[in-house]
């Protein structure tokens, strides 16, 4: 995967993300809709990681 790819896949994933969060603004979320922010945000946090570390092999060898 490409670091384009990466970035792409992050762009989705947070756009899901402020998604769910406005839908979880006055009536709240459905037990599936917290289920998916929970592995949403899991995501993000493998997404960045990944990236950082490419970036970091780049830079450093």
């Amino acid at each position: 995967m490409a670091d384009g790819d990466i970035l792409s896949r992050i762009d989705e994933l947070v756009s899901e993300e402020h998604e769910l969060r406005s839908r979880a603004i006055g009536t709240g979320l459905s037990s599936d809709d917290r289920s998916r922010l929970a592995s949403v945000e899991q995501q993000l946090d493998q997404c960045w990681d990944l990236l950082r570390q490419r970036r970091a092999r780049v830079e450093f060898g």
